[in-house]
């Protein structure tokens, strides 16, 4: 029995237009734990991962992060408990392109007024960028770009990480690379991950989800 998940949503809704989504959706994440979503490009997946995160307001169902339940929270409050307990990779790195690698990997710590230089050091170090430290985006492949994108999710030490095609604009090779690093680096840091993608080979043995119908069943 576990006592306080990482991530529990129970009786999401959402609809879209005309168009519902989900219905009733739950899940569970435990502490540590690492689960792919599969479905193709139209199944929902991303807005799964924005009701999750907290980017899109739950029009219904209960959202709790760790011990702590965000479901009817205000966008501050939101953005305050987000910053310190979920981390975010999406398919797009979305860095700062006026900011170098080491800064982009700081730039939580700086938001939250406790920046630790030294623990964005180690983490540009853990993804293998020790020697692009200081270039900016636009001098990184977009295979280091992506490894950037994964420091900074894990630089607030988060309960879970959600990824939303992480590796979805990256080739085969950068794609397992990312993929690899993105694990490890949670379960060095005792994060959970919820990685919604469509490339079954990508998470081929990992625990899966399938999305179907508005609704995650076993994959």
């Amino acid at each position: 029995m576990v006592d306080v998940w990482a991530l529990k949503a129970e009786g999401l809704t959402f609809r879209y237009a005309e168009l519902e989504l989900f219905e009733g959706l739950d899940l569970e994440l435990e502490p540590g734990a690492v689960r792919a979503v599969l479905g193709p490009s139209g199944s929902g997946k991303t807005t799964l991962v924005h009701l999750l995160a907290g980017i899109l307001p739950l029009p219904s169902g209960r959202l709790w992060w760790g011990e702590v339940e965000v479901s009817r929270r205000s966008e501050e409050e939101l953005a305050r408990l987000r910053r310190d307990r979920v981390g975010l990779v999406f398919q797009h790195h979305y860095l700062l392109d006026e900011l170098t690698a080491l800064e982009n990997v700081l730039v939580p710590g700086m938001i939250a007024g406790r920046p630790d230089p030294e623990r964005a050091r180690r983490l540009i170090e853990r993804v293998g960028l020790a020697g692009h430290a200081h270039q900016r985006p636009d001098t990184l492949s977009g295979g280091e770009r992506q490894r950037v994108a994964v420091a900074r999710a894990l630089y607030p030490r988060p309960r879970v990480v959600l990824a939303d095609e992480p590796t979805g604009a990256l080739d085969r090779a950068n794609a397992r690379k990312v993929k690899d690093l993105l694990l490890e680096l949670a379960e060095e840091n005792g994060a959970a991950v919820l990685l919604a993608t469509h490339d079954e080979a990508l998470v081929e043995g990992l625990p899966a989800w399938r999305l179907e119908d508005g609704r995650l069943v076993d994959g």
